[in-house]
C-alpha cells in the first residue's frame, strides 16, 4: 500500500507564478505545506495489567507454555501465585518465539531471604542473581542491589560487564520491580560482518538507567565481549541458583 501525504503543494504552486504580484502566501498556507496526514498511527488500547493491545504476552502468570528449557525440552521453573520462580539447577529458560528489535516489559522480585543456611549474609553477586538476555546474548543484570555492594558494571540495571547503570533504582527484597527495555538488534551483512552494534535503553522502576548505550558484543563473564553473526533469537532468563521470581512479561516488536 502506497503512503500518501496530504500537502498543500497545489496552493503553493499556484502562488509561485504570481510571486512578483503578491508579497507572500498566507500564514495558514505556509502551515499546510508542512502538515502530514498519512499514514495514521495505529490505535493501541490497554488491557489487563496495562498491557498494550499490540503486545505479545510472554508470561501472564497462568502457564509456561511460551517458554522452554534453554537446552531444549520443557521449562521446569516453579509456577505459583501468578509468578514463575527459578528452580535452582533446572537451567535457564527461553521463549519459544524469536525476536529482533523489541520493547520488553518484565517485573521481577528478590526473595526476602538474604542469608545462607548458616545464617551468613549473602553479598555481592551471590545476593539473588539472575539476568534477562536479549537474543540469548545481551544481558541486563538482575540482582539484589539494595544495600549490597558489588562491581558497578555488575549490579542491577547494568548491561552486564559493559555499562554501569546511571543510578541504583533497586527496591528492597520482597518488593516487585520492573524493567522496561528498548532493544535494537545488531545488524550483519550477508558475509556475517558487523554493520551496526546492538543498542539498549532501559528503565528500572520507571527510572532511566541505560540511555541508548551501544553494546560491545555478547555478554561475557570473563574477557572482552565480541560479536558473532546471528539472526533473531529468544529472550532468555537466567538460572543462577537463586529463587528470583518473574511476572507480567510482554513484548512489542519494533
Amino acid at each position: 500500500m502506497k503512503t500518501k501525504f496530504k500537502f498543500a503543494l497545489p496552493i503553493l504552486a499556484m502562488a509561485l507564478p504570481f510571486a512578483g504580484m503578491a508579497a507572500e502566501i498566507e500564514e495558514w498556507q505556509k502551515a499546510e505545506v508542512t502538515e502530514v496526514w498519512e499514514p495514521v498511527p495505529e490505535v493501541v488500547t490497554f488491557g489487563k495489567n496495562n498491557i498494550p493491545s499490540d503486545a505479545i504476552v510472554l508470561f501472564d502468570g497462568t502457564s509456561l507454555n511460551n517458554w522452554q528449557s534453554a537446552n531444549g525440552g520443557e521449562a521446569k521453573w516453579l509456577l505459583k501465585d501468578g509468578a514463575m520462580t527459578v528452580a535452582a539447577g533446572t537451567g535457564d529458560i527461553k521463549t519459544k518465539d524469536t525476536f529482533c528489535d523489541a520493547q520488553l516489559h518484565v517485573e521481577w522480585k528478590m526473595p526476602t531471604q538474604i542469608t545462607n543456611e548458616k545464617g551468613e549474609l549473602l553479598t555481592g553477586q551471590g545476593r539473588n542473581n539472575s539476568g534477562v538476555f536479549f537474543q540469548q546474548r545481551y544481558e541486563i543484570q538482575v540482582l539484589d542491589s539494595y544495600n549490597n555492594k558489588t562491581y558497578s558494571n555488575g549490579q542491577a540495571g547494568s548491561v552486564y560487564k559493559q555499562h554501569i547503570p546511571l543510578v541504583n533504582a533497586t527496591k528492597a527484597p520482597g518488593e516487585w520491580q520492573s524493567y522496561d527495555i528498548i532493544f535494537t538488534a545488531p545488524v550483519f551483512d550477508a558475509a556475517g560482518k558487523l554493520k551496526s552494534k546492538a543498542r539498549m535503553t532501559a528503565l528500572h522502576n520507571g527510572v532511566v538507567v541505560q540511555n541508548n548505550v551501544e553494546i560491545q558484543g555478547a555478554t561475557s563473564w570473563a574477557g572482552a565481549p565480541v560479536y558473532s553473526a546471528h539472526g533473531c533469537d529468544s529472550i532468555r532468563l537466567q538460572d543462577h541458583g537463586n529463587p528470583v521470581s518473574f511476572r507480567n512479561m510482554w513484548l512489542r516488536k519494533l
